[in-house]
């Protein structure tokens, strides 16, 4: 007990914990802290609205945008105040509309191409936002992306634009909502995601091909590829020209979207049905097998696939045959 003081300082609390020497002093650097942020707050604010405000100026458009893309995550309710000021969202679209001629010829610019990737870097904001991003579904602002999206080159210019407005639509259905899905699929989304699975760069595949597994995992989204032989066998079309890829320049990545996908699939009895005969040989067999040592998820994905594809419960013509020749 000799090493213990035999009082306790004055300014230690009864709990053990030291007060401060000066009480008021404290108190004054913590509301002086709390004064500053909300200076910072307000300035940031400020500067957010002084910004959406040169949008709608054409002269000040361009910088205007390179700085909301760039600082966008420091702006607090930066997507409400971009949806809800007026003309905001008119001058996005004339930014995106106004770069469509060019997506037909090869002289599409880098810094038309940034221009229009900053302008999807604030629908991406907006749509990511819960206040925001069923008005801009609602609006059917993602029609305004698949322009983009069908576009056939491959060069640096309209990759950006096919990967960033691909993330547009990463964003809204990243989060699990039957009513998003619905709306994406009466705009017709399926078919510009496929050739964005076709044509563009392995990110932009990988991007692409999730968005259609958050469709395909949503049980109307996975009716809606399985109710027609036509749209099931485009599906199934890209995702079997993915895999004959691979086969000779793999990628993990992919091939595990295209795996659930493929799995996800033989959950519809006629899709599964059909794939029996469609699923590729290369996923019957060890083609694969290097891509699956670390990743035992994706392994158990294929065989659980294959042990749905291989004794199909259906009675025959129960599946897509007859719907061919009709």
């Amino acid at each position: 007990m000799a090493n213990f003081p035999h009082s306790l300082p004055l300014n230690t609390l009864s709990s053990g914990v030291p007060s401060p020497a000066n009480p008021n002093a404290a108190v004054a650097t913590a509301a002086g802290a709390a004064g500053e942020a909300v200076v910072k707050k307000d300035r940031k604010m400020t500067l957010a609205e002084q910004l959406v405000l040169d949008l709608s100026k054409p002269e000040l458009r361009e910088n205007a945008l390179l700085e909301l893309s760039k600082k966008r995550e420091l702006f607090q309710d930066l997507a409400p105040l971009l949806w809800n000021s007026f003309g905001t969202i008119a001058a996005l679209l004339q930014e995106i509309v106004s770069i469509y001629p060019v997506l037909s010829s090869p002289n599409l610019t880098t810094a038309q191409s940034n221009r229009v990737c900053n302008a999807f870097a604030l629908f991406q904001c907006v749509a990511s936002h819960p206040d925001t991003k069923m008005p801009f579904l609602n609006a059917q602002i993602p029609l305004y992306l698949y322009p983009f999206l069908k576009t056939t080159r491959k060069s640096r210019p309209y990759e950006y634009l096919r990967l960033t407005s691909l993330g547009v639509i990463g964003t809204l259905v990243k989060v699990n909502d039957t009513q998003v899905i619905n709306l994406l699929l009466s705009s017709d989304i399926i078919p510009p995601c496929l050739l964005a699975m076709e044509m563009g760069s392995e990110l932009s595949k990988t991007v692409a091909i999730f968005i259609v597994q958050k469709i395909l995992l949503d049980d109307e989204g996975l009716d809606y590829i399985c109710t027609t032989a036509e749209m099931f066998f485009s599906v199934e079309r890209v995702l079997g020209n993915m895999v004959a890829a691979l086969a000779q320049q793999p990628s993990s990545r992919l091939l595990k979207h295209i795996i659930r996908c493929y799995l996800r699939l033989s959950d519809n009895a006629r899709a599964c049905d059909a794939l029996c005969s469609f699923l590729p040989d290369t996923l019957r067999d060890d083609t694969f097998s290097s891509c699956f040592r670390e990743d035992p998820t994706t392994r158990c994905w294929l065989q659980q696939l294959l042990y749905n594809v291989r004794v199909p419960e259906l009675q025959a013509g129960a599946g897509f045959d007859h719907m061919l020749v009709n």
